[in-house]
């Protein structure tokens, strides 16, 4: 039933998995509750993401909630051979591999799809786009589902605008405990750890281009400001401009900080924020990278046309020559590179961003045959309660508020 690459990687994955488990206390809070209450009992789940040991155990959560849940990658370069075959030696329907074909990527999704699930986690909205068109089938038992990632929730809000977004989806990416530490320590530490493993260069001293200053840009802005690098920001927003610029970088158009930067990340959600114009003014040796979701930040057509030779330099790097002798390279064929090149979040982050997943989908199994067919934020008690465990596991605790004080609060005047 599965579509693995070697079922005998199992023993490597599962280890990778048991690692990982030891680290994520909230995902092991919501273990013990799922097996008492079974919020999926009878239910089929299909999820799409990122396909690395902390989605495998998320995956075992939710089916320690009763669900039979079908397994895939959100990304043809994001998926770990062996935990997808961990995954698969224990039952469960796998249909990844790591470095495949847009074409059998996609068809991965539609198998994925195929047990026409009651439930789905998406990781950019390609579920959902397949649900909305050849595979339209497929969600005739679907009650709806969580979006993980901000061009997921980019591309629900735009179906939901034109009315033509036809199940009920939560968005996990804008909870508290989503976006203000995965997108921002998460994607921080991750992409650094992606450019680190590729490259085996050093930060300190060189200029940093980071376009785009949302949670996931001022995670990694962050990080290399604190490597010594010296930081640009591009950005077309300009309340996030005036915030970097008041967080201490250079704020400038890419047509200008192309002529300057020594290594590029984009992390816009947007496509051709590196294009033709910018290629010709680099510097020789450039290192050029993005952390979106799609491969499309960084235009490789654009690329190519220049181009006089291309080649692999080494694993996940890519060398372009110009025609005037310079060399600029590629990182993970312009993918996400803290998961092409490296090993994505940090567990304990991935952690909060599973739980509030898990508590969200079984949110929907109670309720979401009774809720519009639109796009919903993470009910507050979810958020709240899922950084409190996180806090309990750290042996960290908060005030709470005395009667008198709730009461003060409430006072209308």
């Amino acid at each position: 039933m599965s579509q693995i690459k070697d079922i005998n990687l199992a023993p490597s994955g599962a280890d990778k998995i048991a690692w990982v488990a030891s680290y994520m206390p909230i995902l092991n809070s919501v273990k013990e509750e799922f097996e008492r209450t079974k919020p999926f009992s009878g239910m089929k789940i299909s999820m799409s993401i990122h396909l690395e040991a902390k989605t495998a155990y998320l995956a075992k959560i939710l089916r320690a909630g009763g669900a039979e849940v079908w397994v895939t990658g959100c990304n043809p370069l994001s998926t770990q051979d062996d935990v997808a075959a961990a995954l698969a030696a224990e039952g469960f329907p796998v249909h990844a591999v790591y470095g495949v074909s847009m074409e059998e990527y996609v068809e991965h999704l539609k198998k994925t799809l195929s047990c026409c699930p009651d439930l789905i986690i998406d990781d950019g909205g390609d579920l959902i786009s397949l649900l909305h068109g050849e595979c339209r089938e497929y969600g005739k038992n679907l009650i709806g589902g969580c979006e993980e990632t901000t061009t997921g929730i980019h591309r629900l809000l735009s179906r939901e605008k034109a009315g033509l977004l036809d199940y009920t989806m939560i968005d996990v990416n804008d909870a508290d405990c989503k976006h203000l530490f995965d997108n921002r320590y998460g994607t921080g530490q991750s992409t650094m750890d992606g450019i680190m493993n590729a490259t085996n260069l050093i930060i300190a001293g060189k200029t940093v281009v980071v376009a785009g200053y949302g949670w996931c840009g001022k995670g990694f802005a962050m990080r290399a400001k604190g490597m010594g690098a010296v930081v640009i920001v591009t950005e077309v927003d300009p309340i996030k401009a005036i915030e970097a610029t008041m967080d201490g970088f250079t704020v400038m158009p890419m047509d200008e900080a192309a002529k300057l930067g020594d290594l590029f990340v984009t992390l816009t959600g947007c496509a051709d924020v590196l294009v033709k114009r910018h290629f010709e003014t680099m510097k020789d040796g450039v290192l050029l990278s993005n952390s979106g979701h799609f491969d499309v930040e960084i235009n490789k057509d654009h690329l190519a046309e220049l181009a006089t030779e291309i080649w692999e330099r080494k694993p996940n790097i890519r060398g372009y020559r110009m025609a005037d002798g310079r060399v600029l390279n590629l990182l993970a064929d312009g993918r996400l590179v803290n998961l092409a090149a490296g090993n994505g979040h940090p567990a304990e982050i991935m952690d909060m961003s599973f739980g509030i997943q898990a508590k969200s989908l079984a949110y929907l199994a109670k309720n979401g045959k009774t809720m519009d067919k639109k796009v919903y934020a993470v009910p507050t008690e979810i958020d709240r309660e899922v950084a409190l465990i996180k806090l309990n596991s750290a042996g960290v605790a908060i005030d709470v508020l005395t009667p008198e004080q709730e009461e003060y609060l409430a006072r209308v005047e």
